[in-house]
């Protein structure tokens, strides 16, 4: 068991996965492997639901299918976002017990797709970082600034949101 759990930490790290979609947070630049995005959508109608945790910004309707929309800012601890011109959900394709879901990341700009080469890619740092580091799958150099390559199943954990979401009401 302990095995399969450090395979999914450093999971971006043993892949041939070079590809990252990377996108602005509160100043930092942050990436997701490329093979967990579905599309990227304009920020706009947002349905509220009330009762839900900060970091739970609504819900939209994605051709027939009720998607949550998670403010990553808040996810992470911090403030919750501010909404600009340049605001974004990103959306995400995360395994649950039942299959796969779609989950939204309100971003505050998408920068670009980047191919980065695994020699480029530090474990994450077990301490330092303003978010959980398990939250982190690793670090990579680009054009001399570190990025953070997210651990989606970590970040989107449903089962995590939900239990959040129910100590919070």
């Amino acid at each position: 068991m302990g095995t399969m759990i450090r395979a999914e930490q450093h999971e971006p790290l043993q892949t041939e996965e070079a590809q990252y979609l990377t996108f602005q947070l509160g100043g930092e630049m942050f990436a997701i492997g490329i093979l967990h995005i579905k599309e990227i959508l304009e920020y706009n109608n947002l349905t509220t639901v009330p009762m839900m945790p900060a970091f739970i910004r609504g819900v939209i309707n994605l051709r027939g299918a009720v998607v949550p929309v998670v403010d990553l800012s808040a996810r992470f601890g911090r403030q919750v976002s501010e909404v600009t011109r340049r605001s974004c959900i990103v959306i995400i394709e995360v395994n649950v017990d039942n299959g796969v879901q779609d989950i939204g990341l309100m971003v505050d700009a998408v920068s670009a797709v980047l191919e980065i080469p695994a020699s480029e890619i530090e474990p994450a740092p077990s301490f330092g970082a303003r978010i959980r580091a398990d939250f982190i799958s690793g670090m990579a150099k680009v054009d001399g600034k570190f990025v953070i390559l997210l651990n989606v199943s970590r970040v989107l954990s449903v089962d995590e949101m939900a239990m959040l979401a129910d100590v919070s009401e």
